[in-house]
């Protein structure tokens, strides 16, 4: 991949795709983060003279011009953070649009309406791609969070485009999430977490000639112990991926992994706030309980293994995190982070906000700002928006 400085951007109108899908309020975007990360490429391209064409989708409009979905806010705050104009075009494409487009002067922007107002976008519609290279000199992908899409906006323009290149939070993603497949310093230790083996069993299974432990939580851990025989309760299990665990078990002994699951658990009666909790042994689980956090013996066991570490991957909260009696496994995870001299990397949407709880985002090392798209790069996968710009 070309980098964003190898180009002359100067006069050009430089075509952006960043992720701007934020969470909006009352027509009130309620967290930046997306809008912050992609700020350096935006300055960048401004004190270099660009023509900014910048472009993203926002939430689920199946197609429809939907108000509520309008990137109107995103050009406010946009505007704030820049410190100058940042104007909204009518749609992502058209008459009205380009010639808005054409009539940019250097160091000015332009935010184009929700891409995903054309059903043609996520169709990775040719016409489509067709009209919105028109928009552009020179294409750059900052939108890792979407580059595991193969849309009109992050594959489908790209090769009728002269100039590409990746913008500087997407290279910054792809360089760090590469380290931890090509030269992680050791003990690898890979933390994971979340509800489903589902979601994580490529990751698992990509990484078991890369790590020397992975230590899980979360709900998948639910059916690792029911794979292993242990009484879980009524905690959540996917039934059917039980031989799977089991199968995976068995890969990791065979491949010297040490695989950690939890020796204690918090339990609870209901997943509430409010509910009656106690802690209890993994091998003595009461049938009407379940498993809403790992306990205080298996937290102090995985701090334990990220102190020992040279670089920690971290996906998938320890429980149900967002209510705060169950959230102290999770947080014991973040602290440990932050204490550890390791290469930390936290990715997906659970992790990172339970980072950002626990106010030590910037302690670690990379902050994934793609849930799906780190997840499939870790599995080896090959993301459309990053081939899309080789060569």
């Amino acid at each position: 991949m070309r980098s964003l400085k190898d180009l002359d951007v100067s006069g050009k109108r430089v075509f952006v795709r960043a992720d701007f899908n934020v969470p909006l309020k009352d027509g009130v975007v309620t967290d930046d983060t997306r809008i912050e990360a992609t700020l350096p490429t935006l300055r960048w391209l401004l004190e270099h003279d660009a023509r900014v064409v910048l472009s993203s989708h926002l939430g689920r409009p199946k197609g429809q011009p939907k108000p509520e979905f309008s990137l109107a806010p995103v050009a406010k705050v946009l505007s704030e953070k820049l410190g100058r104009p940042v104007t909204l075009a009518p749609d992502c494409v058209g008459e009205a649009t380009e010639k808005l487009v054409n009539g940019l002067q250097p160091g000015q922007l332009v935010l184009l309406e929700n891409l995903r107002f054309h059903a043609a976008e996520e169709k990775n519609d040719a016409d489509f791609s067709a009209q919105l290279a028109r928009l552009a000199d020179v294409y750059v992908n900052d939108a890792f969070g979407a580059a595991h899409r193969a849309h009109a906006s992050t594959a489908g323009m790209v090769p009728l485009v002269a100039q590409r290149a990746a913008g500087l939070l997407l290279a910054r993603e792809v360089e760090s999430l590469s380290q931890l497949l090509e030269k992680p310093g050791q003990p690898f230790v890979a933390i994971l977490g979340g509800a489903k083996v589902s979601d994580k069993i490529g990751v698992i299974e990509h990484l078991l000639d890369k790590v020397q432990a992975f230590a899980i939580g979360g709900a998948m851990a639910y059916t690792f112990l029911k794979a292993q025989g242990k009484p879980v309760g009524r905690s959540r299990t996917e039934e059917d991926k039980i031989e799977l665990a089991r199968e995976t078990l068995a890969r990791a002994d065979q491949a010297k992994v040490r695989v950690l699951l939890p020796v204690d658990h918090l339990a609870a009666d209901k997943p509430e706030a409010g509910a009656t909790t106690k802690v209890v042994s993994a091998d003595a689980f009461p049938d009407d309980l379940l498993g809403v956090d790992i306990g205080p013996e298996t937290a102090k066991l995985y701090a334990g293994e990220i102190a020992k570490a040279r670089t920690v991957l971290w996906n998938g909260p320890m429980g149900i995190f967002e209510i705060d009696a169950f959230s102290k496994g999770t947080m014991a995870i973040a602290e440990a982070l932050a204490a550890s001299k390791a290469i930390t990397v936290v990715g997906g949407g659970d992790s990172v906000a339970a980072l950002a709880r626990s106010g030590r985002t910037d302690t670690v090392t990379h902050v994934s700002t793609g849930g799906g798209a780190s997840l499939e790069f870790l599995e080896g996968r090959e993301l459309p928006g990053v081939k899309a710009l080789e060569g």
